[in-house]
């Protein structure tokens, strides 16, 4: 009995360390899925900044290309506003130095090189252009000095001025050798050309600034057209003359006996304080120039290029001056280092025209139109 008792507790104790070893079992292979399923586990921690590292690394490569694909279609975009901008201007220019700056422009707007689309139209006469400015055909153009005061006037500030492009261009000339200063023409016969124009006004001018008087102290003889002028000096020993460029360069080239005896430019600036000879401006239509006022820079910024190319490479500037029928190659070469091409704008060049201007409507007020153009005629970007 004893012995059964004792074979029961044994039992007992067994099954107790059964169901312990059962129980623990259990739990730790629990605590081991729960580990491996946990978020907070160490091992996990770690690698979640690493997957999101990697995530925002290659969304930001994407941003970058996006970024990337996005700048170049702005590029592209901003190509082809820069390209839809271009806008076109008629420009016209005379023949002869107010034109022969142009040269270079035109040859590059034929090519399709400038900021905008530049038409060119070439003229004989001034009045040919004149219409033109006034009722809007052209845009832009070369023309004289005091033509641009006149128009000014006519049109109550429809046309103004935008820049200088050529300085002085006439010269005294003789066959002889016996004019070294303006005093010298004193008693002397000029025949010129230019009677009721700026010629004639820049002559008495300048033979007033020295002492002379035009009506008294010498004779003045007006053609009209410099092939009669060059004639007389070719029949003659002793002729002198006024004529300016490109014909001087003609003449000399025609005639060996021919030579320069005086700058007009250079004799009227030294009486006037560097102020001097204003032949030939730019000037822009008021209502063009209201609307594109920054295509009309733009074209200033390749006029100046095209005149500093004239003067610094003549003989291709002179193959382009006869190429679009400004004057002959031959003579341009020779002729371009004395026509006084240049490109002036801003207060210098208000300065120079007032100047200018002034000394022609105190001999003559018709010379600029009636009266001295006011503020609003000089554009100074």
């Amino acid at each position: 009995m004893k012995s059964i008792r004792n074979n029961a507790k044994l039992t007992s104790i067994i099954a107790i360390l059964i169901l312990a070893i059962v129980v623990f079992v259990g739990c730790n292979n629990k605590n081991k899925d729960t580990e491996q399923k946990n978020p907070l586990n160490n091992e996990a921690t770690d690698s979640k900044p690493n997957q999101d590292e990697d995530s925002i690394i290659d969304e930001s490569e994407n941003d970058d290309k996006e970024n990337t694909a996005n700048e170049n279609i702005t590029e592209d975009d901003n190509t082809a506003n820069v390209d839809a901008e271009k806008i076109n201007i008629n420009i016209a220019a005379l023949k002869g130095p107010t034109g022969m700056g142009m040269a270079k422009l035109m040859e590059d707007a034929n090519e399709g090189i400038g900021a905008n689309n530049y038409s060119f139209t070439i003229a004989g006469e001034a009045d040919q252009i004149s219409a033109g400015l006034i009722n809007g055909d052209i845009d832009i153009a070369a023309v004289p000095c005091n033509l641009a005061s006149v128009l000014y006037n006519r049109t109550e500030g429809q046309i103004r001025i935008a820049a200088i492009n050529t300085l002085g261009v006439l010269y005294i000339v003789e066959t002889g050798d016996t004019i070294t200063s303006v005093e010298d023409l004193k008693g002397k016969t000029i025949y010129s050309t230019g009677y009721g124009t700026t010629p004639q006004y820049t002559l008495n001018y300048l033979l007033s600034s020295y002492g002379l008087d035009p009506d008294k102290d010498l004779t003045i003889e007006y053609k009209s057209e410099a092939t009669e002028v060059a004639a007389l000096l070719e029949n003659a020993s002793d002729a002198i003359a006024m004529l300016p460029q490109p014909y001087v360069t003609t003449v000399m080239m025609n005639n060996d006996k021919v030579r320069i005896a005086l700058d007009i430019e250079k004799e009227w600036v030294a009486k006037n304080e560097g102020s001097g000879v204003v032949t030939g401006v730019l000037v822009v239509n008021s209502q063009f120039l209201d609307n594109n006022p920054q295509a009309v820079d733009a074209f200033l910024t390749d006029y100046q290029k095209s005149a500093n190319f004239a003067n610094e490479n003549i003989e291709t500037a002179a193959d382009l001056i006869e190429k679009h029928g400004l004057f002959k190659a031959a003579v341009a070469k020779k002729a371009i280092p004395y026509c006084n091409i240049t490109f002036i704008d801003g207060p210098e060049m208000k300065e120079k025209v007032e100047a200018y201007l002034n000394v022609l409507f105190e001999q003559n007020p018709k010379a600029v139109g009636g009266a001295m153009p006011a503020e609003d005629f000089y554009y100074i970007p």
